[in-house]
């Protein structure tokens, strides 16, 4: 997959008004992928700080979106996140032209904005508030707003959170989360942001160390 100048394609990011995945505290690119491994049985059921995530059944999940290992010809450094939202797919650069490839789902605000970001702070087991547009849509989570969703395993923003700056240290209101709901990956989500299979952001989450190193490219 080459991603020619990702990184200064894209000029000033349009924060977002509201975001679902919210919380308090175009151009086509040539296509050279080839697959290297598929890790299927990282879907296991794993118990995580307490909490017991259940097995995924990887085998009701497209082989494109699972994660895997893939032949990756950009120009990103390793370390660097690239999202295609209109592909469903998230890559973590690696070195020697290599990048992990994950699957996600993409909610309205995943398509809100492109450009480059940072992932400023990341957290495991989050709580979840949901900003006061979509508790006027969905009186069922209003409870929520102020008080905000403990973690949990229903929580719709699953086992991890990372989320996005832009350089002037502002927050973009778009995450990088986990979900409960597998069966959204490789999907238009009704709302949110970029949503990772449980175990998919797990892993990201312990490959990224948050700061101004950790870049961000979100391509429509």
């Amino acid at each position: 997959m080459r991603f020619r100048n990702a990184l200064t394609a894209f000029g000033m990011i349009t924060l977002l008004a509201t975001a679902g995945c919210s919380t308090t505290s175009t151009a086509p690119e040539s296509t050279k992928v080839a697959k290297v491994e598929i890790f299927d049985k990282a879907y296991e059921p794993v118990t995580d700080a307490g909490f017991a995530l259940p097995a995924i059944p990887i085998k009701r999940v497209d082989p494109e979106f699972r994660r895997q290992i893939v032949s990756y010809d950009g120009n990103e450094r390793p370390g660097t996140i690239v999202v295609k939202t209109r592909e469903r797919h998230l890559y973590y650069v690696l070195p020697g032209d290599k990048a992990v490839r994950y699957g996600i789902g993409v909610g309205k605000q995943g398509f809100a904005w492109q450009g480059e970001a940072y992932i400023a702070w990341k957290q495991a087991w989050p709580t979840w508030h949901p900003p006061k547009e979509m508790a006027a849509r969905k009186p069922e989570v209003a409870k929520y707003v102020e008080k905000g969703m403990d973690p949990g395993i229903t929580n719709p923003l699953g086992a991890r959170a990372m989320y996005l700056f832009n350089d002037k240290g502002q927050d973009t209101l778009f995450r990088l989360h986990g979900t409960p709901e597998w069966s959204s990956i490789g999907t238009a989500a009704s709302s949110g942001c970029i949503r990772l299979m449980n175990q998919d952001i797990i892993d990201l989450y312990n490959r990224v160390r948050p700061g101004k190193s950790a870049r961000v490219v979100v391509i429509q």
